[in-house]
Formats: structure tokens, sequence, C-alpha cells
């Protein structure tokens, strides 16, 4: 099977032009080990980011989850790291009485952040009796560089290494990147979304199996790794039946249990609300408080969300017309030529990431965060190797950077959902 063959190899039989003559500085970073070089580019991106945090902190003003002027550490742990203590430091963490309103229905609570992320930083509390602030810093920051570690080897194996490098580093420097060390389970989603596409480029069954489930307990990657690999599945058996790839009854069984405890895991943290509380839809209707205000009641209607937000944010037909627009450009993009040089693994997680969005999620600014885990398209942003493009591209990365902090993190009159 061509692509699947290209994603074990790191073929690169489409290289794009360019001098290929080594700069002095290309010439000995070339020569420092892989961790060297993603140690030393995780390194500089957070002084990028760390400085642009400062300065947006210097600015801020005094809000209901800080002072004025607040300190690094308090200044990454805005907006949901909120939920994320309560459910560290108790006792108001996973309650078995779910909070309603007026007219019953169901208001924002922890149910909806899962608890990998603040069980470790706990942990973390209790050894080095450390605050929630700098804890939950440390541990989104080990992760923010295990994910670029573990980015940089996935496509070791599908491009060549000055490619993986500039990919690595668009990673660290994305308009997200500031996830990468900030109060959230966003870097412990991406560590586990690259180490599962890692595992399945090496076919590495059963080390995935504990990963799947782990990652489906740090944020809702389930469902989306489930479509992957019944994908996966379908893309194999194809080439087995045209003779092109042996897929082999053993591998057949671990790829099929894999995909079953996926989406078995993808439900477990719905049926474990479900068993605490006594509510069937706790977990569901934990979600759609964060978007009553924007709906009002609302049940959960698969592939409708990103309507009714358009409806909000544009009106009709507008709205309907950006969604419709929207997803065609990520289909495309998806689809291009380029990205055939990631491998098929990487193409059909990015599908079945954005469908599970699509399916499940309503837009406001949690957006931008929650495209994060389809961070593996950077593999094809890299490869055109000019010095103007790369430029380029890392300058739209910081400006990229800046506007999200802005609009996402920093807090201002008017300020619109959270982060």
């Amino acid at each position: 099977m061509a692509d699947l063959t290209l994603a074990r190899t790191g073929r690169d039989d489409f290289t794009v032009a360019a001098d290929t003559r080594p700069t002095y500085f290309s010439y000995y970073w070339n020569r420092l080990p892989p961790l060297a070089q993603v140690a030393i580019i995780f390194a500089v991106s957070r002084v990028v980011t760390t400085t642009f945090l400062l300065a947006f902190a210097s600015q801020q003003q005094e809000t209901w989850q800080s002072p004025a002027k607040p300190d690094l550490w308090t200044f990454s742990n805005l907006w949901d790291s909120a939920w994320y203590e309560r459910i560290a430091t108790g006792p108001y963490g996973y309650s078995s009485d779910l909070p309603r309103n007026d007219e019953g229905q169901v208001t924002e609570n922890a149910w909806a952040f899962m608890p990998v992320y603040p069980v470790l930083v706990r942990a973390l509390m209790l050894v080095t009796m450390l605050p929630w602030e700098i804890a939950s810093v440390l541990v989104a920051t080990a992760f923010g560089f295990a994910a670029a570690w573990v980015f940089n080897r996935t496509l070791a194996l599908v491009v060549d290494r000055s490619t993986t490098s500039f990919a690595t580093l668009l990673f660290c420097i994305g308009p997200t990147s500031p996830l990468l060390q900030l109060g959230y389970a966003e870097s412990a989603q991406n560590f586990f979304v690259a180490l599962l596409l890692y595992l399945l480029i090496k076919r590495q069954w059963l080390v995935m199996l504990p990963v799947i489930v782990i990652a489906s307990f740090t944020r809702p990657t389930g469902l989306a790794w489930a479509m992957t690999l019944g994908l996966y599945f379908l893309a194999r058996w194809w080439m087995h039946a045209k003779g092109r790839e042996d897929f082999p009854k053993p591998e057949v069984i671990k790829v099929m249990a894999a995909g079953l405890l996926s989406a078995l895991a993808g439900f477990g943290w719905l049926l474990i609300a479900w068993a605490v509380t006594g509510v069937p839809s706790a977990y569901i209707d934990t979600e759609l408080a964060w978007r009553i205000h924007y709906t009002g009641p609302i049940e959960l209607v698969p592939f409708t969300g990103w309507f009714h937000g358009a409806t909000f944010w544009f009106g009709q037909p507008i709205g309907a017309i950006i969604v419709v627009l929207f997803v065609v450009v990520v289909l495309g993009v998806i689809t291009l030529p380029v990205m055939r040089r990631l491998g098929i693994e990487i193409r059909i997680w990015l599908l079945s990431y954005f469908t599970y969005l699509f399916a499940v999620f309503f837009p406001q600014s949690s957006t931008f965060r929650l495209l994060m885990p389809m961070f593996p398209v950077l593999g094809a942003v890299a490869i055109p190797k000019s010095p103007l493009y790369r430029v380029g591209v890392v300058v739209v990365m910081l400006v990229g950077q800046l506007v999200w902090l802005y609009l996402c993190w920093y807090t201002v009159e008017g300020d619109w959902t959270p982060a």
C-alpha cells in the first residue's frame, strides 16, 4: 500500500525544489541529536511565549479571576483552569448532585472536565507542596515538551529531517501554542494524540491500548480515535483485497480490538458521570450548559451545533454559507496532494477529529483551542524549504499567537466566552 508504506519508511519522493547547500547554521544544527534540537526549539519558544504572557499580564485589569497586573503563575491559570483546580483540590470537584438553575436546567460544572490532568497536578502538589498555580503550569509545560518531542519523532517517520524540525518549531510557536504551558489539559491531549499517531504508524497495537484509555480520560479523544482506527481498518482491508499489502488475521484482530476499546473509552466518562450522579445525560447536559446562553434550552443533535453557532454570530443564510465553506476548505486541505506526504494515518486522524468536532461542538472562542489536535497538518505546512517562505510562516504564527492571547486569554471589557 503506497501511502501506508510512505508513512512507515519516511520516503521523500516529492522534495520541493530549493537550494540544498548547507549554511553555517544548518551544518551545526543538523549535527545535533533530535532530542537536543527539540529541547532548544521548545526552550526558545517558551521564552517567546512567556514574554508575550508577561506583556499581556502587565496590562491586565482586575477581573473576577485575578487582580490587576497578575503574576505569571496567576495569569497562566485563567478561565477553565479554575475548574481543574476545583477537581484537584476539592471539595468542589465531581459532585453527585448536578447544579441547576431556577428552570431546572443543568449549569456549568466540573463534569465537563476529565480527570487525568488535574489528578497529575494534584500528585505533584502533594509531592512538592507547590500551590496549584505553579504545579499546573509545570505539568502542562512538561506535557508540552513531551508533545513536541513525540510529534517530532512521528513526523520523522514520514518526512525529511528539515521538514520535521521546522514543523516542530511551528507547533511550538503556533497561535494556540501558549496552551503548551497554561493550566489546561490541552498539552497533555496533544502529547497523547502524537503518541497514538506514532504507535499507529509503527503498528504497535498492544502498547496503544493503555494510551487509548488514558487519552480518553484526558480530553475527549476516544470517539475520534475509534473513527480513525475504523477508517484505517477499511483502508488496510481494501489494499489487502487489491493485493497491494498483506493484512494478516492477527493484525486484523488487534486493530479491531483497539478500535472497540477506543469506542468504549470514548463513552466511558459519560457512563461514569451517569453512575455517580444517577442522571443518564449528566455529561451531555453539562456540556450543553456552556451553549445555553447562545441557543437557549436545546437537545444535542449531531452536526447542528456549527449551524446554531453560525446563526448566533452571523445570522442566516450567511451563517450556513460560512459553515459549508469552512467544511469544504478543511476537507480540501486534508485531501491536497501535499498531504499524501504525511501518510494515510495522519490524514485519517485529521478527518476523524474534524468530523467529531463538527458533530458535537458549538463554535465560540474555544474553537481555536479545540482545533489544536489537528496540529499534524503542520507537517505539510513545513515542507517548502524556501527561506523566505519559512520566515513568513514563522511571522504569521507569532502574530497569530498574539491575536489568540488578546482575543481568547487576556480579559477585556465585553470579552467573549472563555478560552
